[in-house]
């Protein structure tokens, strides 16, 4: 079941000057984001996809075409009933848009107060939520005190606050270090996990998605240009912007520099194996080339894991009669491509 629907759904801001032509940021997009899932929206900066979540929450006004959320159109919606709608979509943020001048428990009181929430019950619901996020600890420290993955972590428990079915995640991990970004990560797929909130997760960063998402959406220029479960785009990329993405995650054949380096050291055969079917294991590859005696060694490439499934390329410099190693290559029972020759 659909919980975020999209229908054609365009949004053009004016020029920059008197007389430009209007720039048109979101052009035409058809998307559904079901309940549960965590859908994740890349693209590089300017495709597009922050305005796109803006238009989920009504933060912006679409052109035209269609936003429905949990069944209700929200470009139907009146003010009133665009704020009753907000209270039930999280938001978090790059730059964490934390209130400075209080402590960690007035950020979490905030949305809870503004939602007419009794003093007694907000008690108990802060203290849940900073044990959820492990910041029971700081429940009293001003933000200022905190470290990047802290400040995050509040964001998360903020926009957790009232019970949202949906939450938004506009480049989320943006601002944070390699281990911090991995930790906040871990902490969002608990939220789905555990809560079963929807997460819409706006990002440029491949490795985020292989991480968590379930399913992904690629923009480029206002438009989604590829769409599908995140292990059918990593495996079989359409689009040349989703082939650039996927090869910062995963290794595909070696660039041309790097062939040439092999073919000094390895007068061999290179080959790329493509794993991509997990009931295929790399170690029945490697044992039907050794049955061709046919000796082998990596030279390339890597294997990743996505959603428990391993996913990679890998290349191989193989020693051998060339009619043994066509004989290998035959039996094979992964997709392979010969580097040229």
């Amino acid at each position: 079941m659909a919980l975020v629907e999209l229908h054609d759904v365009v949004k053009e801001f004016p020029g920059a000057r008197r007389g430009d032509p209007v720039h048109r940021a979101v052009d035409g997009v058809d998307l559904r984001v079901e309940q549960g899932e965590i859908f994740a929206i890349i693209g590089y900066s300017g495709a597009g996809k922050s305005t796109l979540v803006r238009l989920v929450n009504a933060l912006e006004p679409i052109t035209s075409g269609r936003v429905v959320v949990d069944g209700v159109d929200v470009t139907t919606l009146p003010e009133r009933g665009l704020r009753a709608l907000r209270q039930g979509i999280g938001m978090i943020f790059q730059q964490f848009n934390l209130m400075e001048s209080r402590t960690v428990w007035g950020n979490l009181a905030f949305p809870l107060t503004v939602a007419g929430v009794p003093k007694a019950e907000q008690q108990r619901r802060i203290s849940e939520l900073l044990h959820f996020v492990g910041l029971a600890d700081k429940a009293h420290a001003h933000v200022t005190e905190l470290s990047g993955g802290q400040k995050q972590r509040v964001g998360i428990a903020r926009a957790l606050a009232t019970n949202p079915r949906l939450l938004l995640a506009d480049e989320a991990t943006s601002a944070l270090d390699p281990e911090t970004t991995r930790d906040v990560l871990d902490l969002l797929a608990k939220v789905n996990r555990e809560l079963g909130t929807t997460i819409l997760l706006i990002t440029h960063e491949m490795d985020a998605v292989r991480r968590i998402a379930h399913r992904v959406a690629v923009m480029e220029q206002g438009r989604v240009v590829e769409t599908g479960p995140v292990l059918d785009v990593f495996a079989d990329p359409q689009h040349a912007v989703t082939r650039r993405f996927v090869g910062t995650v995963v290794d595909d054949l070696p660039p041309a520099d790097v062939v040439a380096a092999l073919r000094a050291t390895h007068p061999g055969r290179l080959v790329r194996l493509a794993f991509r079917d997990p009931s295929v294991r790399q170690s029945e590859a490697f044992a039907t080339l050794l049955r061709h005696d046919v000796s082998f060694e990596l030279v390339f490439g890597g294997i990743e894991e996505i959603q428990g499934n391993s996913f990679g390329n890998l290349t191989l410099a193989l020693d051998g009669d060339d009619a043994a190693i066509d004989a290998a290559l035959a039996e094979v029972a992964v997709p392979w491509t010969e580097v040229a020759r």
